[in-house]
């Protein structure tokens, strides 16, 4: 792999569009575009179906199924959602590459944290800069950049942009399958890990919620014939914790209990909330087995438990596929400069999706940046056109094949 002068005048072109890049990701971050926020997630996904627009291709807005959730008092409630954003480039061409991201943020609507800053340090802070307004503002810029390569007519690529990733993928989970299934290799741009590493094999994640119902009484005059929920649910979620200790790689993390009320009534209803991650899919199996006989055990006279969620992004391992794509990556940043690592994470994403139905694909493409998900966001504003030009060289050697985009792909067989 070599740089050539072509792949030197895009590179140079990502150069000179650094105010635009950034400024852009920076103007998005005003736009409170939390995953419950109908509203402002729709004002985000009419800015960025426009400059969808400026690319060649058809841009879809695709509409999406209502997930449900558990809501405080035990009972199912529909979650709606803004649609998803897709953009379709040439499908004929030999070579086709998914990139993903997602709109929306973990701050909900209410949330004080709504500005950009410059930290002492040079470092943004803001909502999203990171995770990933940043990365959506990188991806579209590599694309642009492609579209003035000469290979360009051999690559065809479909975008898909989400509204909640940040909840799970539920709705848009189906879209993410049935995109990775027409691609050889994916792009996401989630931020990068720590000093600009990939992240490269990850663990698989699942939800849950266990609702328990009792029997309401009052505290003083008939205590003994109530059943309390509450305390059967903190019961059952000490039985819970103690996975940790069984399983090598297996953590659950009790996140919250609701229910409860006045304290004279023995409380009737309660939600034990708790995250699973695994390293794989025995792990991932055990754990709900686990899970399952300890939610069965809580039941007695008066006290019901019932299980709902369960594991949507499986483990992404890093198999012959994913070594092979991150070797090339790693070749494409020397040529820029840039030393291209990776490591072993915990969380999840979109690729873990895309691995799960059969593309190999890189995750974290997006800016670097850190302590995302906390109101000390932040990325380095010399990494967007940094990523950028990572992305656009990626997408230049896919087109004239010194990356093997078929062979990488086969390799997941």
């Amino acid at each position: 792999m070599k740089l050539n002068s072509e792949d030197t005048t895009i590179l140079d072109r990502l150069a000179g569009e650094e105010a635009e890049i950034l400024g852009r990701a920076v103007d998005w971050c005003a736009i409170a575009s939390g995953s419950r926020n109908l509203a402002g997630l729709e004002a985000q996904r009419a800015v960025l179906e426009d400059l969808l627009g400026d690319l060649p291709g058809q841009v879809d807005s695709i509409p999406l199924a209502d997930s449900h959730e558990v809501a405080a008092d035990g009972e199912l409630r529909a979650q709606h959602h803004t649609p998803a954003l897709r953009l379709t480039v040439r499908p004929e061409a030999p070579v086709q590459v998914i990139l993903t991201g997602h709109y929306d943020t973990v701050y909900p609507a209410e949330s004080g944290f709504t500005r950009v800053i410059s930290r002492a340090d040079g470092a943004l802070n803001g909502p999203g800069i990171a995770d990933m307004k940043g990365g959506i503002s990188v991806m579209l810029a590599a694309l642009r950049a492609i579209e003035a390569h000469p290979a360009q007519a051999n690559l065809g690529y479909r975008v898909l942009l989400s509204p909640d990733e940040e909840i799970g993928s539920l709705a848009s989970g189906p879209l993410l399958a049935e995109l990775a299934g027409q691609g050889h290799v994916g792009l996401t741009y989630e931020p990068a890990m720590a000093g600009g590493a990939l992240a490269a094999e990850r663990k698989g994640s699942g939800n849950f919620h266990v609702v328990v119902r009792g029997r309401a009484a009052h505290a003083g005059r008939e205590f003994a014939k109530g059943r309390n929920a509450v305390a059967a649910a903190a019961d059952l979620a000490v039985r819970l914790v103690a996975a940790n200790d069984q399983r090598e790689g297996v953590t659950l993390n009790v996140a919250r209990i609701d229910g409860g009320g006045p304290l004279n009534v023995v409380p009737d209803r309660a939600v034990l909330r708790f995250n699973i991650r695994s390293p794989d899919a025995a792990a991932a199996d055990w754990a709900l087995a686990f899970v399952q006989q300890a939610v069965a055990a809580t039941t007695a006279e008066g006290i019901e438990a019932h299980l709902h969620g369960g594991f949507t992004r499986p483990a992404k391992p890093f198999n012959a596929a994913q070594q092979t794509l991150f070797g090339a990556v790693k070749q494409a940043g020397a040529l820029l400069g840039q030393e291209i690592t990776w490591g072993s994470s915990g969380g999840v994403c979109e690729g873990n999706n895309l691995f799960a139905a059969g593309l190999p694909n890189v995750d974290t493409l997006g800016v670097r940046g850190g302590d995302i998900h906390s109101e000390a966001e932040h990325a380095w504003p010399e990494s967007f056109v940094e990523r950028a030009q990572l992305s656009a060289l990626i997408l230049a050697k896919l087109a004239t094949g010194e990356i093997p985009a078929t062979k990488i792909k086969e390799a997941m067989s």
